[in-house]
């Protein structure tokens, strides 16, 4: 608006230019000898036309403009009705949704009331399996009976889905309240873990007592009849384990399916007072824990704060006990969600601090992006820290004057650690940050020398000696050995290709949503040199790590 301000200014004021122009045509005419053939008249006509020319030009692009405003205008009014279409349209549909909701939740108190005063009249029958199946009856008090039947009718539309999954057994198994045979089915099975811990959720809602039934399975989870076993070499021990944290984290996703009322039914204060009463138990048992042997995958530091997040009995303990506890599960995949869960979001800086004092950076790298401390703790410097303390480690080793077993182990630690640190510049996406190129190709050199080194090493070994042609007697193998060099083509390069890494869990992070992603989820995947996986020398098969 101010450029056509100053463009009309402008042409107003032609008309005074011209006279200035005319005043100083007549003076140049009076200082000159000879008459111009350029008159003045022609000079003034030449003006005037371009002064209208321009103010034509200067009309017709001020009409364009209100001519545009106008449409711009009209477009804006009808973004605004359709805007309010829209809003109508959706608020006629959260109407309509609320009375539909309202409507079911009137049907399902009815149905409560009218299952209540059914179950009011007639004793509870329970069958007694361990006394030959005979059917007995046992009363109950009404308030009793009452809460059950509540129960059982919020999980009646829930039960018939589960029937038709894949593993019915999981219901029958629930229904029966048998956890040491839901123990031995889900180790059976164990190939198939994803699915089962998919269908455990629906299954535990055929329980009489899904938050009992869970406690009943934690029974044997210190096994207090065999003293003296190493609980981290006992396979059988540490499957029992994961199974156990699997049925908490599984109970954990059925009461975030329910509602405040009906998830208050099912962890009732006698659950919290039973489970507060095995969190006890096991709290003396932490403290003979080794921080530092753990490696952050200790599992019965993480049943114990599931047990506490799970069950709601957080509260009847110190939190900042709770938070020493992080470091020994800080490579969990659900360490994230358990923190927040606990309300331990405030201690995590702390937390973080220690896992870096403690040569565990790529941990603390982790919590940080998950738990938005990355501005205090900078993912880079952590990543460069740890892999030159790798390094450092590794350099005291000469590689004149130590063997090559001691070489090797040298070699494989800076290897895992760059295998570690490549991972979690790809998982951060810090590639711009930190090139990956470098680091690439020392693990090709590596991995080549390694290759070599074992190479050289099988070829060391003593030839087995061959028979004769007549089958009498044993000859040394005679080997040409000028032949045998220029025998075999030259291996191309590409033997040695790019590393290919696996993409190991991600915690989620602090803006996302805050409830147990525990289906189908990922577990770290690093090699035994780095930290295995359950801190000892065994190896267990992927799809049972839970």
């Amino acid at each position: 608006m101010e450029d056509t301000q100053s463009v009309s200014t402008l042409i107003d004021s032609t008309t005074s230019k011209i006279q200035q122009l005319q005043k100083a045509f007549a003076e140049l005419e009076s200082h000159r000898a000879i008459t111009l053939n350029l008159k003045w008249k022609e000079i003034e006509e030449h003006f005037h036309g371009l002064e209208k020319s321009l103010k034509r030009r200067f009309h017709e692009l001020e009409d364009q403009e209100k001519e545009f405003e106008t449409k711009t205008l009209a477009a804006r009014e009808m973004l605004e009705k359709k805007e309010s279409a829209i809003v109508a349209m959706e608020q006629a549909s959260l109407e309509s949704l609320q009375e539909k909701r309202d409507a079911a939740i009137f049907a399902i108190a009815a149905a409560r009331e009218k299952h209540r005063k059914i179950s009011s009249e007639d004793p509870d029958v329970v069958t007694d399996e361990g006394q030959g199946g005979l059917p007995c009856v046992e009363e109950k008090p009404p308030d009793v009976m009452a809460s059950e039947s509540n129960f059982e009718e919020m999980k009646f539309s829930e039960t018939r889905n589960v029937e038709v999954k894949s593993y019915p057994q999981l219901v029958k198994l629930c229904k029966q309240m048998d956890s040491e045979g839901l123990h031995k089915f889900i180790s059976d099975n164990r190939k198939n873990l994803a699915a089962i811990r998919e269908e455990i959720p629906l299954a535990l809602t055929a329980a009489a007592n899904p938050a009992c039934f869970v406690l009943d399975s934690l029974e044997d989870f210190y096994r207090m009849d065999v003293p003296n076993l190493d609980g981290k070499k006992d396979s059988t021990l540490l499957g029992l384990r994961r199974t156990c944290i699997m049925l908490m984290e599984c109970l954990s996703i059925l009461l975030t399916n329910l509602d405040i009322v009906s998830a208050s039914e099912v962890i009732t204060e006698e659950v919290k007072v039973r489970a507060k009463a095995i969190a006890e138990e096991w709290k003396p048992k932490l403290d003979a824990l080794d921080m530092d042997a753990s490696n952050g995958n200790s599992l019965e530091a993480h049943a114990f704060l599931q047990l506490l997040a799970t069950f709601g009995v957080q509260s009847d303990f110190d939190e900042e006990e709770l938070s020493k506890l992080i470091p020994m599960v800080s490579r969990r995949r659900q360490t994230a969600d358990l923190c927040r869960s606990l309300g331990l979001s405030e201690k995590m800086s702390g937390v973080v601090e220690v896992l870096v004092n403690s040569g565990r950076q790529i941990d603390a790298v982790n919590l940080a992006y998950a738990f938005d401390l990355t501005e205090k703790f900078s993912p880079v410097a952590l990543l460069k820290s740890y892999l030159k303390e790798a390094r450092k480690a590794s350099s005291p080793v000469k590689p004149g004057n130590a063997s090559p077993t001691v070489q090797n182990e040298v070699n494989e630690r800076e290897l895992t650690a760059l295998k570690a640190v490549i991972k979690c510049i790809e998982e951060h996406k810090l590639e711009e940050q930190y090139p990956v190129d470098p680091l690439q190709k020392r693990v090709i050199q590596l991995e080549k020398a390694k290759a070599d080194k074992k190479r050289v090493t099988e070829a060391a070994k003593p030839q087995p000696k061959r028979p004769r042609a007549n089958g009498v007697g044993y000859v040394p193998r005679v080997t040409n050995i000028a032949a045998e060099k220029n025998f075999y083509p030259r291996v191309a390069d590409n033997r040695y290709p790019q590393y290919m890494y696996e993409r190991s869990y991600v915690y989620p992070g602090p803006n996302e949503n805050h409830c147990p992603s525990l289906l189908g989820s990922a577990t770290y995947n690093l090699s035994p040199g780095h930290s295995n996986y359950f801190a000892n020398g065994y190896q267990y098969q992927t799809a049972y790590l839970h």
